[in-house]
């Protein structure tokens, strides 16, 4: 399975956030760190905050913190709402779907089972797995600022 470009900015959002729990963080500090553009950020925080995830606050000191604690926010839910309109195949499409086969294959169970099985698996995780204690991952999401 294959996960977009959104989803894969999105929990790197979340981690930066996670890392830096107790602060508003900006746009640019993410971007920085996390080698991307603001622009492609800003869809996703966007996004994030609809759902919950984050808090954001517009203004000269505004910023982002995440939107609940990270050990409530399970992976496979992030991804499953992130993921969720982008069809696995074509045959899962609603428009678009030119698949002759639609009304014997027996693939598109296959593969929305094994699909149900990967959240499955990511519900077991949380946000806050993924930070705490990852000594590595919090030196590379240190403000650039402090890293000189």
């Amino acid at each position: 399975m294959r996960i977009t470009k959104r989803t894969n900015l999105a929990m790197r959002v979340l981690m930066y956030c996670a890392v830096h729990e107790g602060r508003l963080v900006t746009k640019s500090e993410i971007a920085q760190c996390c080698n991307t553009s603001e622009n492609h950020l800003a869809q996703v925080i966007n996004q994030l905050g609809q759902l919950g995830y984050l808090r954001t606050r517009r203004g000269r000191n505004g910023g982002l913190m995440l939107g609940r604690p990270k050990a409530t926010i399970e992976i496979g839910e992030v991804f499953r709402a992130l993921e969720s309109q982008v069809p696995i195949a074509e045959c899962f499409a609603d428009v678009d779907n030119t698949c002759p086969l639609i009304d014997a294959c027996r693939l598109k169970i296959a593969v929305a089972d094994a699909a149900e099985a990967f959240y499955a698996h990511l519900d077991e995780i949380t946000l806050d797995a993924l930070v705490c204690g990852n000594t590595r991952l919090l030196e590379i999401m240190q403000p650039m600022v402090c890293r000189a």
